[in-house]
């Protein structure tokens, strides 16, 4: 893993890891419900910009280097077997303000 990856990669769970004890914190407390799920949708985001940080940095160096050994087609079949794991690519399309109305 390249170091800038990693470093961020673990910065960010870290900061998961306490985000996470304080919304047990709420749970135990029995904080007002929609003020605990905003704090979990907050926390699914977090680990969704790790998942992205990992595949950036899966798509340049193991991808990369795939490719220049000519194994391009499983390195595209793994990628797509990737992609169920990151809800920004599989995801429901986000409900806009227009087509809600």
């Amino acid at each position: 893993m390249k170091p800038e990856h990693k470093r961020s990669a673990i910065n960010r769970l870290k900061t998961v890891r306490g985000h996470l004890d304080a919304v047990l914190g709420m749970v135990e407390e029995e904080r007002y419900c929609p003020d605990v799920m905003k704090q979990v949708s907050a926390l699914q985001a977090s680990l969704e910009k790790v998942n992205r940080i990992l595949l950036q940095n899966h798509l340049e160096t193991c991808v990369a280097s795939a490719v220049a050994e000519g194994r391009t087609a499983e390195i595209v079949e793994e990628l797509m077997e990737t992609m169920k794991y990151t809800a920004a690519v599989t995801g429901p399309a986000p409900i806009s303000e227009e087509s809600a109305t």
